[in-house]
């Protein structure tokens, strides 16, 4: 059975991880046979967003402890996460990858990516294993190693520009389909940054979570 880690970021796109991202992600990793294990790192969320107005709140919230809910409570705070017991590792997207695995969303190139984060994904890099990131989580890649990686984050130039002056090699792509660095082993797929219902979203994530998985030695 093949092993995956999955990297949550909160729950709702606003300030954490994008609920129909990981729900389709750990959905097609199930029906694939795999054996998924939750991951998230156990820290305050940079802030809290009232998903019903849009707006910020006084809130405080745990990364961990909101990732939660979407993992059914079958989660592992992310400094626990060790590379060597996993095939593959998939990152969904929403707002909290660029708040909470990160600060992209408040520093753009200037960023800084979550330290257990960074060390998962060089551990998983250095071992060979296929990694997925979703949406805006690509952004980090170029971050966490040092190697040029042809991602996608959609079609928006801003953000594209950004990957490339960070050292990324960004491709545009579209809502359905996926970008394979398949030297590197990497896959990202836009899903939310372009799709406008789950189900254009779901697309594109069920051929990322496919050609991981295939990806795997």
């Amino acid at each position: 059975m093949k092993r995956v880690a999955v990297v949550l970021s909160g729950c709702g796109f606003l300030d954490g991880a994008e609920i129909h991202e990981s729900v389709l992600t750990l959905l097609a990793l199930d029906r694939a046979g795999a054996e998924v294990t939750c991951f998230a790192p156990d820290q305050p969320q940079a802030h809290v967003v009232n998903h019903f107005t849009g707006q910020p709140t006084t809130e405080s919230r745990n990364v961990l402890t909101e990732s939660a809910r979407i993992a059914r409570g079958k989660i592992q705070p992310l400094s626990q996460a060790d590379a060597a017991l996993f095939d593959a590792l998939i990152v969904p997207g929403g707002f909290g990858a660029a708040k909470n695995l990160s600060n992209f969303a408040f520093v753009g190139k200037a960023c800084e990516v979550n330290q257990d984060l960074t060390h998962l994904v060089q551990a998983m890099h250095q071992a060979g294993k296929p990694m997925g990131f979703i949406c805006i989580a690509p952004v980090l890649i170029p971050k966490m190693l040092n190697v040029p990686v042809r991602l996608t984050i959609g079609n928006d130039i801003d953000t594209a520009e950004i990957v490339d002056e960070m050292g990324g090699e960004h491709v545009t792509c579209p809502v359905d389909d996926i970008v394979v660095d398949e030297e590197q082993k990497i896959v990202t797929t836009p899903a939310y940054m372009l799709a406008q219902s789950i189900g254009e979203a779901a697309q594109g994530i069920e051929k990322l979570v496919d050609r991981v998985l295939k990806l795997i030695v």
